[in-house]
């Protein structure tokens, strides 16, 4: 039997530990689970230091979009303390100039006092087509970033503008990867995980069908089987 292996999982941005409620329990199987705090820094470098602090000495990482932003950051600062890691829906290019200035956009809103608006105006481009008249993921969207609040999805925002580009390490992250995306996912498109896939030496590839951006919610099931298979060998 395996020895159990601490997992730790860094949710996405205006995201609580709900965005991992499906998986959480199977993945406890495996060995002790551990949602990250991310939204207390401004700075990437900042927010996988902390989590860094808090981790075990050695562990599995699991990060969805900005959660895959600070796992490269964690990757860069302690190589070795990660022995597997699990990349999904993300991607390792940096903000693009239209990307920044949509977020600036939405942290104005954030600051104005129109933070509750963000959700609803954002959900329809986060999941597939077949979900956009989910009630279920629209009110644990809109859940989460209650949970999250204003004043930290600025700094998230924040954070991911001042993000690095992560494509130029690619290639020195060693451990074992499954790099896991949906198939019409809008926000980081499968392209880009396939860019992240075939720029490392481990890595796995995995699309999800009639999933966005929102994989872990929007098929559970998958997911999970996903993650437990490739944690578990």
């Amino acid at each position: 039997m395996n020895a159990p292996l601490p997992i730790v999982l860094v949710p996405g941005l205006s995201c609580s530990a709900r965005l991992y409620d499906e998986q959480i329990p199977a993945l406890w199987q495996l060995g002790p689970v551990t949602i990250a705090t991310h939204n207390q820094d401004d700075n990437i470098g900042a927010i996988a230091r902390w989590i860094l602090s808090a981790a075990p000495p050695s562990f599995a990482l699991v990060g969805l979009s900005l959660g895959g932003y600070i796992a490269f950051e964690v990757l860069r600062q302690a190589p070795l303390r990660v022995v597997k890691l699990a990349l999904l829906d993300t991607s390792a290019r940096p903000d693009s100039a239209e990307q920044t200035a949509q977020r600036r956009t939405l942290m104005e809103m954030a600051g104005n006092g129109r933070f509750a608006e963000i959700s609803n105006l954002i959900f329809p481009r986060l999941v597939h087509s077949s979900h956009q008249d989910d009630p279920r993921l629209r009110q644990i969207h809109r859940a989460m970033a209650a949970e999250t609040g204003a004043d930290a999805y600025v700094r998230q925002q924040r954070a991911i503008i001042g993000r690095s580009d992560s494509r130029p390490h690619l290639r020195a992250i060693s451990c074992p990867t499954l790099v896991l995306v949906g198939d019409s996912d809008q926000v980081t498109p499968p392209e880009c995980a396939a860019e992240i896939a075939g720029g490392m030496p481990e890595a796995r590839l995995i699309a999800v069908p009639e999933c966005g951006h929102l994989s872990t919610l929007e098929q559970p099931d998958f997911v999970t089987r996903a993650l437990v298979e490739f944690l578990a060998h």
